[in-house]
């Protein structure tokens, strides 16, 4: 008798994202369940029953987070939900892949958008684009003052629902729709990385979101997404954010002037980090200066308008003082923070990651207490929402406080972090 043939849908999926075995899918199962807060956790044997013939059909909260870790409809991971046949496996993919997507999104679009979302299969209607991306946009403003664990279950669903309708969607609808996938998928990707998911499941969907860019032709967006690439590097490998950074100032592309601005000083932190001499750090930062000067007036805040249409000056500052702080300039990076967070705009998010920094600076240049005091704001700032960039950035700065550790202040932050932690 031969061998049962499994679930090699689950399979596939999981070797695609590069979980190897089945133990590493167990543990990537736990850090999204963690990134969305939900309380489950499964083990070898759990993984081993989803790939066999019989695969079952996962509860509610596994079904939420199989979703975020594959980004795929539980069908096409050969899930068969309860009470249907394998005749009716192809139609049942087609509808719950559009009903996920709606699932997640439809409290943003309202009636109207969910109306349209069910009866998307006359993929000729170009206002369905239009619907999708303002559910984007409206995600966006969501992660900005919730964090990223609010944002990301619909977020995913957002791209599943994209990548289903454009399999089918005319050949003149399919650019359109994809062109709004993109920056879907690299939204989040960025909703993942904030939330702590491992780097992989980030890479994911920066991929996905290069591979839409290049296929519509929308080489600025293409350059966008190596900008963010270089973003979620970790400063510990310095080299390949400066490839990206610099790729995505200077590659075969025109970047809008905000957007180039930005790329230029990602590139100049990049800079710092590799010890490149001040001055060269300095001029790329002029150049950063120069681009935003060429910019008309920023525009609100948009996920599918133009590509950093918000980036201010304020912003541009805060993030060089990043950069002198990289440099080994922890006062003149206090000065610029203090300066640009008492009288710039910053959403939530942003606020909560440039006082995580200006804590950081502090702390390097000697001044423990007032870093202290700071990292207390930032933590107040980031706990609730679950900003992760901003938490690891207080991480960083308590451990270089560790010498410090038996003033009050300190004591306090370093508690208080691992209190939230636990």
């Amino acid at each position: 008798m031969s061998k049962a043939p499994g679930n090699p849908a689950f399979r596939a999926a999981r070797l695609e994202r590069g979980w190897h075995s089945q133990a590493d899918v167990a543990r990537a199962y736990a850090a999204h369940a963690a990134a969305l807060g939900e309380h489950s956790d499964i083990d070898v044997r759990q993984v081993r029953r989803w790939e066999s013939a019989k695969p079952g059909w996962p509860n509610t909260h596994t079904r939420r987070v199989l979703r975020a870790m594959f980004g795929l409809p539980l069908e096409q991971l050969g899930f068969l939900p309860p009470h249907r046949t394998p005749a009716a496996r192809e139609d049942a993919v087609r509808r719950r892949s559009l009903l996920q997507g709606v699932l997640g999104i439809a409290p943003l679009l309202g009636p109207s958008g969910r109306d349209r979302l069910a009866h998307a299969r006359r993929y000729d209607d170009r206002a369905l684009v239009g619907h999708l991306g303002s559910a984007l946009d409206e995600l966006a403003r969501a992660d900005g003052s919730a964090g990223p664990r609010q944002a990301l279950p619909a977020a995913t669903d957002l791209v599943a629902v994209i990548e289903q309708l454009a399999r089918e969607a005319s050949s003149s609808l399919r650019p359109d729709l994809l062109r709004v996938g993109a920056r879907a998928a690299e939204f989040t990707a960025w909703l993942h990385r904030d939330a702590g998911a491992p780097a992989h499941v980030t890479v994911f969907f920066h991929d996905r979101a290069v591979e839409w860019a290049t296929v519509t032709g929308d080489a600025p967006m293409h350059a966008y997404v190596l900008l963010r690439k270089a973003q979620a590097t970790d400063r510990h490998d310095a080299a390949r954010m400066l490839d990206l950074a610099h790729a995505a100032a200077n590659g075969p592309w025109k970047l809008p002037p905000r957007a180039q601005a930005e790329a230029l000083q990602q590139e100049a932190r990049a800079l710092a980090l590799t010890g490149a001499p001040s001055d060269t750090v300095a001029r790329t930062l002029d150049a950063a200066h120069h681009a935003l000067g060429r910019a008309g007036r920023a525009e609100p805040a948009s996920c599918t308008g133009p590509l950093c249409a918000g980036y201010t000056l304020d912003r541009l500052m805060a993030q060089s003082a990043i950069s002198h702080r990289e440099a080994g300039q922890p006062a003149r990076a206090a000065d610029l923070l203090r300066q640009h967070l008492a009288h710039g705009t910053f959403a939530p998010r942003d606020r909560a990651f440039f006082t995580a920094h200006l804590s950081g600076a502090l702390a390097a240049a000697g001044e423990p207490d007032q870093a202290a005091a700071t990292g207390m704001s930032a933590l107040s700032l980031a706990a609730a929402p679950g900003f992760g960039q901003a938490l690891g950035e207080l991480r960083r700065t308590a451990s270089e406080l560790r010498a410090h550790a038996r003033r009050p202040a300190v004591r306090e932050l370093r508690q208080a972090l691992t209190a939230l932690t636990a």
